[in-house]
C-alpha cells in the first residue's frame, strides 16, 4: 500500500467526494481526513492509502495542482522512512544496539506524571 498526502481542498469536503475524485486512478484502501479533535472541523488535508504504487502515481500526477471549488489541490506520495531492523534494548538509562559495535547512548530520564484530579 502507498500513502498519498492530499492538501488544499475545501474544508467542507467529505470522504465520499475524495473517493469519487481518486477512485478512477486506482483502488483506494483507506481515506482519513484530518479533523480538529474538539470541533471536528476539517484541517484541510487528508491521507489516502492506495492498493498499488502505479495507481498512487497516476493519481498524484493527474490531480496535483488541479482546482476544486476554487482551491488548488496538492497531492504527493508520502514516503515512509525505513523501519530500523535492529532490535534495541533499554537498560539502565542507556540504549544498546545489537550490531558489530556496541554503542551506549544516554537517554533522558522519564518523569512520572501527576495523577489527574477527580472532580
Amino acid at each position: 500500500m502507498v500513502k498519498l498526502f492530499v492538501g488544499g481542498f475545501p474544508l467542507d469536503i467529505e470522504e465520499i467526494e475524495l473517493a469519487q475524485l481518486f477512485g478512477p486512478h486506482g483502488d483506494i484502501s483507506t481515506i482519513k481526513i484530518v479533523r480538529d479533535k474538539k470541533t471536528k472541523i476539517c484541517k484541510g488535508y487528508a491521507f489516502i492509502e492506495m492498493a498499488d504504487r502505479s495507481g498512487a502515481e497516476n493519481a498524484a500526477e493527474a490531480l496535483n495542482g488541479t482546482m476544486l471549488d476554487g482551491k488548488t489541490l496538492t497531492v504527493n506520495i508520502n514516503e515512509e522512512p525505513d523501519i530500523i531492523a535492529q532490535p534495541l534494548s533499554v537498560t539502565r538509562n542507556y540504549v544498546r544496539t545489537f550490531d558489530s559495535q556496541k554503542v551506549d547512548i544516554p537517554i533522558a530520564e522519564v518523569r512520572k506524571k501527576r495523577p489527574r484530579r477527580v472532580v
